[in-house]
């Protein structure tokens, strides 16, 4: 019988909790039993589970171009057409997954991309999109100013702590969106 589990770094952050109740000395497991554990790194992880499993994980892409394929695999073409602002919503979306990939490039350089290593995830792109969407739909124009708040501010920039890689998060997302970026034949440069 298939059961939930929690993700093991927030059963490691829960002393006393759900993790206490992991020990069956006594059970009889079938052969193809297999448990899959899910967890953020963590110090408190213990290292014989480590040494005795079959580790994955899921690194983002090397690449601009191989990044903005991989945001836009997460885009179902139901999702691309369903803004009422149909040119603005797909060139700022372009723009938002252009950002995305040149965030995720700039840790490639270590301090010289950002002072800390942040671990964006397409699950912060996704947020942004899906709030992208619904500021376009909600508003007769396009909200900028409120759009570089809510995505550079509070989606992607929650993770950052550092105030000059949250300056230079800012001016990259500037780039994409502002009403320069709507026009056909602007470049990014």
């Amino acid at each position: 019988v298939p059961a939930k589990l929690p993700p093991v770094h927030i059963v490691d952050a829960d002393p006393g909790g759900a993790g206490e109740g992991f020990s069956l000395p006594d059970a009889q497991l079938h052969p193809d039993f297999r448990l899959w554990l899910t967890s953020l790194p963590s110090r408190d992880f213990p290292v014989s589970v480590l040494q005795a499993g079959i580790k994955l994980t899921n690194e983002p892409p090397r690449g601009l171009r191989v990044n903005l394929m991989r945001s836009f695999n997460h885009i179902t073409p139901s999702q691309f057409a369903e803004c009422t602002k149909t040119f603005p919503w797909r060139r700022l979306l372009f723009g938002l997954c252009f950002f995305h990939g040149v965030i995720q490039e700039r840790r490639k350089f270590g301090p010289l991309g950002w002072n800390i290593p942040y671990e964006w995830t397409s699950s912060d792109l996704e947020v942004s999109w899906q709030l992208l969407r619904e500021y376009l739909d909600m508003s007769d124009e396009i909200p900028f100013d409120a759009l570089l708040y809510i995505v550079g501010i509070t989606s992607y920039g929650g993770r950052v702590t550092d105030p000059w890689d949250m300056r230079c998060l800012s001016s990259v997302l500037r780039r994409f969106f502002s009403p320069e970026f709507l026009q056909l034949d602007h470049l990014i440069t």
